[in-house]
């Protein structure tokens, strides 16, 4: 004979189901949020030239804006409502009005930019050309090319330092690290580092900079007080992306040949572990409290989260085909991951831990977005 659940027992427990499938779907939604304010995504993508909008609220594209031919580099104004980023095979600077949801104004920098940077006080945008050995320094207000500087042999980009100071920018031909003052562009020092840098981070005390050599499997430390090599710190493959915690002391390097990462005690100036990590991790976001590692596996299809403090992988994540940049919303609550293959973005709950076995992070939702999306901005405004 079948045994009845009482109704006593089933619309309590029904209720309860109900409740927490409810906050399940909204706990993605930022606390922050008031009426009139909005929180878009913009995915560029390198397939068809366009920038697509994700709303993060209803999580779904609203929009998709013409940009030009290979959009990289995508970064919020620190200031303006406006995401900028670049056209690397037509030589300029893009800006979207992001609530106009529409291009402003392009600034023609010289042959394949591939990132934008900004003054601390959002003034100045600045811009490495690779394909024309240089860099410019853009008046946000006018949107026009302030100053203009040589560099080395295929600048890879420029990166402003915390204090607001210099500009950083990596000679991958040369082999160097030019050094500018940030107002004029004034050449302050080239110093000789690892063979082929790329990437380049700076602690918030704007002490050292750290970058990656490709072509030698190294990480170069410069002392920007004294303009000099520190070390040349040799990793167990090649470098792909720099994640520096936010207070400075520890820098966690991705190494896809590695099958994992290492990570560098950025105040002692030394690798202190390695860590294996999955198939071949590439990029990555890291929580503002430094507490968990999201790290993108496209040969693996999956996203890795680590516990920063314990060294411990948690169960990973499957977010796709080919995952790669990632990013994590202001408030911390969603986790955003592109997916070249599929050209989609994935959305993954970060808050709180899933009820289901085995997983620690629920996937939500996938986003259609366009042909190869590969970089991430995201913008409250």
């Amino acid at each position: 004979m079948k045994r009845r659940i009482p109704y006593r027992v089933l619309i309590p427990l029904l209720l309860l189901l109900s409740l927490a499938a409810s906050e399940i779907a909204r706990e993605h939604r930022p606390t922050f949020l008031r009426p009139g304010l909005h929180l878009y995504a913009y995915v560029g993508n390198a397939g068809d030239g366009t920038v697509s909008v994700v709303d993060l609220i209803g999580l779904a594209t609203v929009a998709t804006i013409p940009v030009g031919p290979s959009p990289s580099g995508l970064r919020a104004h620190p200031t303006r409502d406006q995401i900028w980023g670049v056209s690397t095979t037509d030589g300029y600077a893009w800006v979207i009005d992001t609530r106009e949801g529409r291009v402003e104004g392009r600034i023609y920098v010289g042959a394949a930019p591939f990132a934008v940077d900004f003054s601390r006080d959002g003034r100045f945008a600045y811009v490495a050309a690779s394909g024309a050995n240089t860099l410019s320094a853009i008046d946000c207000t006018t949107g026009r090319v302030a100053a203009r500087a040589h560099t080395g042999r295929r600048p890879w980009l420029a990166r402003v330092t915390p204090d607001g100071k210099q500009v950083l920018v990596p000679n991958r031909e040369d082999s160097t690290l030019g050094i500018y003052d940030a107002q004029t562009l004034t050449l302050i020092a080239t110093v000789g580092v690892a063979t082929h840098p790329e990437q380049v981070v700076v602690p918030p005390d704007s002490s050292t900079a750290f970058l990656s050599a490709t072509g030698s499997n190294e990480v170069s430390v410069v002392d920007l007080r004294r303009q000099l090599l520190i070390a040349n710190l040799r990793l167990e493959g090649t470098p792909s992306a720099l994640l520096l915690k936010p207070d400075g002391g520890e820098l966690i390097v991705t190494i896809p040949d590695a099958h994992g990462l290492e990570i560098i005690d950025t105040w002692r100036t030394e690798i202190e572990q390695s860590l294996v990590t999955g198939s071949a991790p590439t990029d990555g976001t890291m929580t503002s409290d430094s507490s968990t590692l999201f790290v993108s596996d496209p040969a693996a299809g999956r996203v890795t989260p680590i516990e920063i403090s314990h060294r411990r992988l948690l169960p990973p994540i499957p977010v796709g085909r080919q995952p790669g940049a990632c990013a994590l919303d202001p408030n911390g609550d969603l986790l955003l991951v592109t997916d070249e293959n599929s050209g989609d973005l994935a959305a993954v709950s970060v808050r709180y831990p899933s009820i289901i076995p085995r997983q620690s992070f629920p996937l939500i939702t996938l986003i259609p977005v366009g042909s190869r999306p590969r970089s991430i901005a995201i913008k409250l405004f």
